[in-house]
């Protein structure tokens, strides 16, 4: 069966986002992107909230066509025009959105439907809201938290709401010179 990551740069008190979802105090360059790219490539579906496949479809298509892209535009516009994407929202609609799911119901039983499906790991990037909504029905596999050096104090947390403990096994660490620290999470669901 396939699993889904959870991909997330994170504050070392939690947070995801500030109070508005910005996110001016995550820090990427490009030993970052390149250990990225590595791990994207592990998977063949994204998963996205409504807001944050927005932003994402605003950016990717073309980032890397642009005379002054660089590296890691090329490379992740590239995979992005490839991936299949999936998109959890209660109001948008199917048209005119190549390679592209829309799940507005039925949470659960359509992500273990695609779950089924052959294929590798499905990343979901960020989206703090379908990440709360996968999390409180146990859909999440696997964590690769970012951990930035700040601590905001205030946002848009991770974990919300949480009825029963999560267990996790730390499978790999990796520190980076910008003070980064990323964490490989696997959720231990015995």
């Amino acid at each position: 069966m396939r699993k889904i990551i959870s991909f997330m740069h994170i504050s070392l008190d939690g947070f995801v986002a500030g109070l508005n979802g910005e996110l001016d105090w995550v820090k990427v360059d490009e030993e970052i992107f390149d250990f990225v790219g590595k791990r994207i490539s592990e998977g063949d579906t994204a998963l996205y909230g409504r807001v944050t496949f927005q932003m994402m479809e605003n950016y990717w298509p073309t980032a890397g066509d642009k005379p002054t892209a660089s590296k890691h535009d090329i490379e992740h516009s590239k995979w992005y025009s490839k991936v299949h994407k999936v998109v959890l929202s209660k109001t948008m609609k199917d048209a005119d959105l190549t390679n592209t799911t829309i799940i507005s119901d039925n949470l659960s039983d359509r992500i273990n439907e695609i779950k089924q499906q052959a294929g590798k790991d499905i990343l979901l990037f960020g989206s703090p809201t379908a990440t709360h909504s996968l999390i409180q029905q146990n859909l999440i596999d696997g964590y690769w938290l970012f951990v930035n050096p700040i601590i905001l104090g205030q946002g848009i947390p991770l974990f919300v709401d949480i009825k029963d403990k999560i267990k996790l096994k730390l499978l790999t660490t990796q520190q980076f010179t910008c003070g980064v620290t990323e964490l490989n999470y696997t959720v231990d669901k015995q």
